[in-house]
């Protein structure tokens, strides 16, 4: 009898030969040329030029690579990369659990983790505090990204440009943007941060702040959205080098004193260990 693991599955040459293609597109020279032409892939390949244009062709079809009218190029297409991030976003839910335990049990302070969600941010997951005085969880709850230190950090990969257009915007938004579910209704919650303490006040300050958080790591909040709290945020990256979301640390003043910048740190070391658990490789990324 026949062992069916033996026996290769029908079309897999063919899927191996588009993986390989997919692959090329995706390389430094592909991507520093914007794309690269059926004669390059096929040289690159050593297959047929027309063999190349009609698996280039039907893989354009499927949305899986993009052909620019002008240079006729292909490059990688919006459809992969919105795969890629459903990915991205499945595993990062998964893989923040016990990163978030463990952060919220050596700094004994609660923890979360944010995303950005129509150019704020959202909270899709925190892990309390042990203490029985200690900041509230946020899950579900939309802020400000220009008011928090995990908005800012997710901000801080973007261009100038698209930064521009972000805060013409969003960058007079309210603390917490829509409704506000039950267990936030207690939350003490600034309707404008404190004059001494305000980080961002415009867009050359908010450029400022973007500047020194990716020169330090992390990003600090010191009373700006809520009385008698402070808090730290790191960016946790993609495997392309992308910043996709925020791991934060709040706590009470009264117990962090002085120690927030040592907290800083522990959050960007826990952040680049949540990075590399989603895919994350400096070497490969070209960060450092």
């Amino acid at each position: 009898m026949t062992d069916p693991s033996a026996t290769p599955r029908r079309n897999s040459s063919g899927l191996a030969r588009d993986v390989e293609i997919l692959e090329i597109l995706g390389s430094v020279e592909a991507v520093s040329a914007g794309g690269l032409g059926v004669s390059r892939v096929a040289q690159i390949t050593g297959r047929d030029k027309a063999v190349v244009s009609r698996t280039l062709a039907t893989l354009a079809d499927a949305g899986l690579v993009d052909r620019d009218d002008n240079t006729l190029a292909y490059r990688l297409g919006a459809r992969l990369y919105a795969l890629a991030a459903l990915t991205v976003e499945s595993t990062l839910t998964r893989e923040s659990q016990p990163i978030l335990r463990r952060v919220a049990q050596r700094a004994r302070e609660t923890t979360h983790l944010c995303v950005l969600r129509g150019g704020n941010v959202l909270t899709i997951a925190s892990e309390l505090s042990p203490h029985e005085f200690r900041t509230t969880g946020w899950e579900g709850i939309t802020t400000a990204a220009w008011r928090t230190p995990s908005g800012r950090v997710l901000l801080s990969d973007w261009d100038d440009d698209s930064l521009t257009r972000w805060y013409t915007e969003h960058g007079q938004d309210q603390a917490i943007v829509g409704p506000v579910p039950p267990h936030a209704a207690g939350f003490s919650v600034l309707p404008s941060p404190p004059a001494d303490r305000q980080v961002v006040s415009d867009l050359e300050s908010l450029r400022a702040e973007l500047a020194r958080i990716r020169s330090t790591g992390y990003a600090l909040l010191d009373e700006e959205l809520e009385l008698g709290v402070v808090g730290a945020s790191a960016p946790v990256r993609d495997f392309t080098g992308r910043i996709v979301a925020a791991l934060n640390v709040s706590a009470p003043k009264t117990r962090i004193g002085d120690r927030l910048d040592a907290l800083a740190r522990f959050v960007a070391s826990s952040a680049k260990d949540l990075s590399r658990a989603v895919g994350f490789d400096a070497i490969v990324s070209g960060r450092p």
